[in-house]
């Protein structure tokens, strides 16, 4: 029997671990297929408090996973593949491995949706990314192109103009889904082009490690040309990590977790934190404050009962 379960390791995960350890609650962090998040998919992070001179992703999740097992938080490889939070304690399976917990925080994050390319997947953190938010300051004084039409792709596109030279927005269509009040930001900017009717086929150059510039293909003709640029972000939305869940806690249309006064789902002893409950905001001191929210109200729930 565990008093608290910590489904994911990323910011959020790894932080409820720290506090629930240091609260002598014994945590047992079940890693996931995605050990550590997204961090460990970023290069230099520069915007955690604490680092003035930046520090490297999987490095940041190494030294938080260390101080959570220094207090005695466990550790277990593997992804959950069921979860019944209809009985108390509720029932986690692991594999073959069947846990039974007091309380649950779910911080399993949400995956940032990629085209399926095999260059861009090697070229992540080599300029390509999914957060304009998190690299957008290494794009001072280049040029960009930003893959989307919808509101994600626009705050991309919007925000990434502070830095770069020139934004791109590649869309498949001749029109954007964006909503009208960000269509109409983005044709007031100057600094942001659209290519209309087009698709990234591949993105360039996994050789030189570097992104030199991506392969476009006509929707309507089928006609490829190359368009040279420094970075390519990805801005076709995320998928939070939830569908275990569905049909036992309350989510959003799209599938995030909706919590209460805090970190609190719908069902008591249950709680969520970091980017599986934030569609807004998705950086990793957010992420981290909410877990720190996550592991005390849980270790308050104990308390009352």
């Amino acid at each position: 029997m565990r008093n608290v379960v910590i489904i994911g390791s990323g910011c959020a995960g790894l932080t409820a671990a720290i506090y629930a350890a240091r609260a002598n609650l014994k945590p047992l962090v079940i890693r996931g297929l995605e050990a550590g998040g997204q961090l460990t998919l970023t290069t230099l992070v520069e915007n955690f408090p604490g680092f003035p001179k930046g520090v490297q992703g999987p490095e940041l999740i190494e030294r938080m996973q260390n101080q959570a097992a220094e207090f005695g938080a466990e550790f277990v490889e593997g992804q959950v593949t069921r979860a019944d939070l209809s009985p108390r304690p509720f029932v986690i399976e692991v594999g073959s491995e069947t846990i039974e917990t007091r309380t649950l925080i779910i911080a399993s994050g949400a995956s940032a949706k990629m085209l399926g390319l095999e260059s861009e997947r090697k070229l992540l953190g080599h300029g390509v990314s999914t957060c304009a938010t998190c690299d957008g300051y290494f794009f001072r004084g280049k040029e960009v192109v930003v893959v989307g039409g919808g509101d994600t792709a626009a705050e991309e596109a919007l925000f990434l103009t502070r830095y770069a030279t020139q934004v791109s927005i590649i869309h498949r269509r001749d029109q954007l889904r964006a909503s009208k009040i960000m269509q109409d930001r983005l044709f007031r900017n100057e600094k942001i082009k659209f290519v209309w009717n087009a698709v990234v086929a591949d993105v360039l150059d996994v050789k030189r490690g570097e992104v030199t510039g991506v392969k476009l293909k006509n929707t309507k003709t089928g006609d490829e040309t190359i368009k040279s640029c420094d970075g390519v972000f990805m801005g076709i939305g995320h998928t939070p990590n939830t569908s275990l869940f569905r049909g036992q806690l309350e989510m959003n249309e799209v599938g995030y977790l909706i919590t209460h006064e805090g970190s609190k789902t719908n069902v008591p002893g249950v709680f969520a934190a970091g980017d599986v409950q934030d569609h807004i905001y998705r950086q990793a001191i957010t992420a981290a404050g909410s877990g720190c929210m996550a592991a005390i109200d849980a270790e308050r729930f104990l308390e009352r009962e």
